[in-house]
């Protein structure tokens, strides 16, 4: 099951772009600058979210145009029947509003997100494990979405539910209880959803990454450090009894957006953000490698791959190749150069990138 007949209209660099007859593997080269990420970004928006920029809807639209963008492609099944047509964009007219559409139907990021997991490695994500704790709970969610598209839900409800309690918290007068209270229980409600679907994306990359050697790629161990309560009373409980103290402080002090992904290198037990930045990098690989894996046994699979060959050893890049080979789902990949890919050039979809016009060799 893989996505073909892709289209970008206005998008970024790229005025009219298409892309067909592509295949599991699917290559882009050119110089930097070319257009190479964009093409995976438009991909990336067939996901809930913003995509793997994190950009305002804003600012995909063409410098030449309006403002309005479109991408689409049709998904190939696996039974060989009509492929579904998937597209998503803005209008001019409404530039911060996505559109998305199913078959020609409207439909929600959710729903698009049910149609297909989409997952990517970018080098922006190369210091991710010295990031702040924020970041890889955005991460953690990230991968929780691209097997479940609901926990989209949980997180944004939650942290609308947390800037009001927040909001409340920090006013200069009391809080009226009544409404206090019915805040606490919808944050109960969201946050412990939310927070399970942590704890069991976490355990599941756990145990997956648990049965794969410590080389080639060093073998993250991972862990899950909740912020609160994971039931829905308990949580609701806490929320309670931390009034005193977070009203003091002025913000909510207990709670799944305090929770944290731990990460440390298994073959030297060693925290993540003290090993090297190459040791960083393996883990990260390994990590994605892991989620396409459980990704592959639910909806088609789209791993978005942006110049990760680059600084890897003909062992590693071999390695990664290999293992993209059987991942299951389709992987498109970024380089300025063919020769690190010469182990698949010979059965991939090659693609050169130039001043945002995409040509097939």
């Amino acid at each position: 099951m893989a996505l073909d007949r892709i289209t970008l209209s206005t998008f970024r660099n790229h005025a009219g772009t298409r892309l067909d007859d592509t295949r599991a593997l699917n290559l882009l080269v050119g110089e930097n600058g070319a257009g190479k990420t964009n093409v995976l970004e438009a991909l990336s928006l067939f996901a809930p979210g913003r995509g793997l920029r994190r950009a305002a809807l804003a600012d995909m639209g063409s410098q030449s145009g309006d403002g309005g963008f479109a991408v689409s492609a049709s998904l190939l099944t696996r039974d060989a029947g009509e492929p579904v047509r998937l597209g998503t964009g803005v209008q001019a007219v409404r530039p911060g509003r996505r559109i998305v559409q199913v078959n020609g139907a409207e439909a929600t990021a959710i729903g698009l997100g049910e149609w297909l997991s989409v997952n990517w490695l970018t080098p922006a994500m190369d210091r991710l494990f010295a990031d702040s704790a924020g970041a890889r709970r955005r991460y953690v969610d990230r991968l929780a979405v691209a097997l479940d598209p609901l926990h989209a839900r949980y997180a944004s409800r939650y942290e609308a539910a947390l800037r009001e309690r927040n909001r409340l918290l920090s006013d200069d007068t009391a809080p009226d209880p009544a409404w206090l209270e019915s805040i606490e229980a919808q944050m109960a409600a969201v946050g412990a959803g939310l927070a399970q679907g942590r704890a069991r994306l976490v355990g599941a990359l756990a145990a997956e990454l648990e049965a794969v050697p410590d080389e080639p790629f060093a073998r993250p161990a991972l862990s899950y450090q909740p912020g609160g309560d994971l039931t829905e009373d308990a949580l609701a409980a806490s929320f309670r009894q931390s009034r005193p103290r977070e009203r003091a402080a002025g913000r909510t002090l207990v709670g799944p957006h305090r929770d944290e992904l731990g990460v440390r290198m298994a073959g030297k037990d060693m925290p993540a953000a003290d090993c090297s930045t190459g040791e960083q990098k393996a883990m990260l690989i390994a990590i994605t490698l892991a989620h396409a894996a459980l990704a592959a046994r639910g909806r088609p699979g789209l791993l978005l791959l942006d110049e990760v060959a680059a600084h890897l050893d003909p062992v590693r890049r071999e390695a990664l190749f290999d293992r993209l080979r059987g991942s299951g789902t389709q992987v498109w990949l970024t380089g300025t150069e063919r020769a690190p890919f010469a182990g698949i050039m010979a059965e991939a979809a090659v693609w050169q990138v130039a001043g945002g016009a995409v040509r097939r060799d």
